[in-house]
């Protein structure tokens, strides 16, 4: 039995090294064929293209390719710096680039949240995850910043530069700011401190480098208007898309739920991480964001991976493959979607089409009432000694 659970360890190298050797080739084959893959990742390359050449990162990018979408660039300027090491890649093989990170990249972020028993099962089981392979065949960059926030938070815990690679996430997409708000609220303040001046200090480079750019962000295109008509589109599972879908004119409940949502969010952080299980918090604040985020599009819910392996590791093995069902895409799939349909949803049609925040909601449900009631024993007793031993990290 130990030799088998050795084995199953040892072949998770396997299965990274494989889905890499995998994709490196359908990288090359589409570099040669010419075939057109990976659209978000020509995104990145067109702005790195528009920092090199001097041109306008918010203005339509010049160095899209013919069969890409004419989407805009809507990360910081920080991001855009970053993404100038890509304009030395074809624009396929900039998509290959980041398609071989994700498997690492996996790895990273499910290793401290899985039992080693089922570390390679869940590493290639995430594969058939639409957050993953959406992920990977647009060419986004979703896996490789949840890979470094998970280093962060938990891998480099010990490490007197934690918080900075979080600082870094931030400067690169705003919403991983609420990973700072998580140190802050599990009383990691000196990691907390590192991380905002990381972001501030990212942010005012970019300032100093893209001065023009950077205002034009910081005053317009930060609210993303190009995404507003289609915010009630099934692809966006967030709160605010849930609203576009069901209330239209909802716009002042939806600031009040979501901040009702964010505050209830950091509450269970704090009971998670004075209970000692930290790794849930941080799945907590993870789920938060996407919970809160105006976008949260089905690529976006890559920390579906290593909640499975929590649930996994939990014993909750049934309930691990109810939500994987859930993930590999057919809830978005089946019903109508696209100009306005998600408005005309039968009953049926609205819990299948906001299957992955329908997940989110009745997680935080289950989870308060698990943290309201070790409350609530906490003072008694026998009770009071369990919870005691519950907050032993």
């Amino acid at each position: 039995m130990k030799w088998s659970q050795a084995s199953r360890v040892n072949q998770a190298p396997v299965i990274v090294g494989g889905a890499m050797a995998v994709l490196a080739l359908i990288a090359l084959g589409w570099w040669i064929s010419d075939t057109p893959l990976g659209i978000d990742s020509a995104v990145y390359r067109a702005g790195g293209y528009a920092v090199v050449h001097g041109e306008s990162l918010y203005s339509p990018l010049l160095a899209l390719p013919g069969w890409a979408l004419d989407l805009p660039f809507t990360y910081p300027p920080f991001a855009a710096l970053l993404f100038t090491s890509l304009t030395v890649l074809p624009t396929q093989l900039c998509w290959g680039l980041l398609a071989l990170a994700a498997a690492p990249s996996l790895y990273v972020a499910l290793r401290p949240f899985a039992d080693r028993a089922h570390l390679p099962l869940l590493l290639l089981g995430a594969f058939a995850l639409q957050p993953v392979w959406q992920t990977i065949g647009l060419g986004q960059v979703n896996l490789v910043l949840m890979a470094a926030v998970v280093a962060d938070m938990v891998l480099l815990r010990d490490s007197r530069y934690r918080g900075i690679v979080i600082g870094i996430v931030a400067a690169i997409k705003l919403i991983p700011l609420i990973f700072i708000v998580h140190l802050l609220v599990v009383r990691r303040f000196a990691d907390a401190a590192r991380a905002l001046a990381t972001f501030a200090g990212a942010t005012a480079f970019a300032l100093v480098v893209l001065p023009g750019d950077s205002v034009r962000y910081w005053t317009s295109a930060i609210f993303n208007a190009h995404f507003a008509a289609t915010k009630g589109w099934v692809g966006n599972q967030s709160w605010q898309g849930f609203v576009a879908r069901t209330l239209p004119e909802g716009g002042v409940a939806t600031v009040v739920i979501v901040a009702a949502f964010a505050v209830l969010a950091m509450w269970l952080v704090h009971r998670l991480h004075r209970a000692g299980d930290d790794r849930a918090a941080l799945l907590v604040t993870a789920g938060c964001s996407l919970l809160v985020s105006p976008i949260s599009w089905t690529h976006h819910w890559v920390w579906v991976v290593p909640a499975l392996g929590y649930l996994a590791a939990k014993g909750l093995r049934g309930a691990a493959i109810v939500v994987a069902v859930l993930f590999t895409g057919w809830t978005v799939a089946v019903v109508p979607g696209g100009g306005g349909a998600e408005r005309d949803w039968n009953l049926a049609e609205a819990l299948v089409g906001n299957g992955y925040l329908g997940v989110l909601v009745v997680a935080g449900v289950l989870l308060t009432g698990r943290m309201l009631t070790l409350r609530k024993d906490a003072g008694s007793g026998p009770s009071g000694r369990m919870y005691g031993r519950l907050r032993q990290p």
